[in-house]
C-alpha cells in the first residue's frame, strides 16, 4: 500500500471481514495473524476463528458460551470492561484455533468406545448381546461372538446399536463394522445390512453406565437424546470383515453418544425364514480435545434452558498440543 498504510485500514472493517470469510482452511488464518500486530488484533477482536470453525464444524454451534476454569485460590482481577472483553476475545481465540486444528489432521485418533448403551433388539440375550461387538475377535473360548437381531418378515426392519465413548467431547474422524457370519452355514451367508448410518449427540437425561440395560430397547429411543450430526447413508459390503466407514470430514461428537443404525436386511435365516443383521465388531475411532475442553451439560439436563457449556481449562494451555 502507498505510505506504508495498512491495507486493512484502507478496506474499512466490514470489507475486511468480507475478505478473511473466503478463507477455508484455518492455516491460512493463522498465517495471516502474523502479518502484523494489527492484522492479529483484527482477527482476534472479529472472532474470525470462532466464524471460520462454525463453517467448517458446524456441531461447534450447539455451544451456548464459554465456562472458564478458574484455578483453586486464583483472585479475581479488578480489570476495565474493555480489559476484560480483549481477555475472552484472545481467549475465545485460543479455544476455536485449537479446534480448527483438529479439522486438518487425523494424527492420534484411537478406538474410544467406553461402554455399551443397548440395541434395538437381542435374539438370544445375553449370548448375542452388544457387548459381544466390543470384542474384535469373532470366537471367543470356542463360542461365536456376535451381537444378533430378532429376526423380521420385513426386510426393511431397521436396527441400532448405541455406544458411549470414553469422552464427552471428541472428535469422530472414523467408525469400523464388521459384520458376522454363521459357522454353520454357507460361505456367502454374512448378516449385514445393506446401508449404515450415524448419528453422534447426547442425551437429554443424565446419563451414567449404572442404569444401562441392555435389555431395554426404549433407551436408544431418538426422542431421548439430541443428534448433534447425522451422517449420510454408506453401503455394507456383504464381507465378513471390518469395513471402514469414514465421515466426510472430522465430526465433533457432543456428549459422548454415538448410534448406529443398520438399515436393511440382506439375508434369511433358513431355519425359520426369517431375516436378520448380525454384527461382530464395532470401533469408533476419535480424538479427544480433553484436558483443554470439555462440554458442560449442567443447565442442558436439569431443564434449565440454555445449550451446552464449552469447558474451557486455562491450567494446560501450555501442556497443550496443537492438533491433538
Amino acid at each position: 500500500m502507498e505510505n506504508g498504510s495498512d491495507l486493512l485500514e484502507w478496506l474499512g472493517p466490514d470489507a475486511s471481514i468480507r475478505v478473511f470469510s473466503y478463507l477455508e482452511h484455518p492455516a491460512d488464518l493463522v498465517r495471516a495473524t502474523a502479518v502484523s500486530r494489527s492484522w492479529r488484533q483484527f482477527v482476534i477482536a472479529n472472532g474470525l476463528s470462532k466464524s471460520l470453525c462454525t463453517k467448517l464444524c458446524p456441531e461447534v454451534s450447539y455451544f451456548s458460551g464459554i465456562k472458564e476454569i478458574t484455578p483453586p485460590g486464583m483472585v479475581q482481577l479488578d480489570e476495565s470492561n474493555s480489559t476484560t472483553e480483549w481477555r475472552n476475545h484472545e481467549r475465545d481465540h485460543k479455544i476455536y484455533t485449537y479446534i480448527n486444528s483438529f479439522l486438518v489432521s487425523t494424527e492420534g485418533a484411537t478406538s474410544c468406545i467406553s461402554h455399551c448403551i443397548g440395541a434395538s433388539s437381542t435374539d438370544h440375550f445375553p449370548q448375542e448381546s452388544i457387548e459381544n461387538t466390543l470384542e474384535p475377535r469373532e470366537e471367543v473360548d470356542w463360542n461365536q461372538s456376535h451381537w444378533s437381531s430378532v429376526g423380521e418378515v420385513d426386510p426393511a426392519v431397521p436396527e441400532s446399536l448405541m455406544y458411549l465413548l470414553n469422552y464427552d467431547l471428541a472428535f469422530v474422524d472414523e467408525i469400523m463394522i464388521r459384520p458376522s457370519q454363521e459357522f454353520f452355514l454357507n460361505d456367502d451367508y454374512i448378516y449385514s445390512s445393506k446401508f449404515v448410518r450415524f448419528k453422534l449427540g447426547h442425551s437429554k437425561l443424565p446419563i451414567t453406565t449404572a442404569i444401562f440395560n441392555l435389555q431395554q430397547s426404549h433407551q436408544i429411543a431418538d426422542e431421548n437424546y439430541v443428534w448433534t450430526y447425522i451422517s449420510p447413508q454408506y453401503p455394507m459390503e456383504q464381507e465378513n470383515v471390518l469395513q471402514s466407514f469414514k465421515l466426510p470430514r472430522p465430526v465433533l461428537c457432543i456428549g459422548a453418544v454415538v448410534k448406529v443404525e443398520l438399515l436393511g436386511r440382506v439375508v434369511k435365516h433358513d431355519f425359520d425364514d426369517l431375516f436378520y443383521i448380525c454384527i461382530c465388531h464395532v470401533q469408533v475411532r476419535g480424538r479427544t480435545l480433553l484436558p483443554l475442553l470439555a462440554a458442560d451439560f449442567s443447565e442442558t439436563v436439569h431443564g434449565h434452558g440454555g445449550g451446552v457449556l464449552l469447558k474451557y481449562n486455562p491450567m494446560v494451555w501450555g501442556r497443550t498440543r496443537i492438533g491433538g
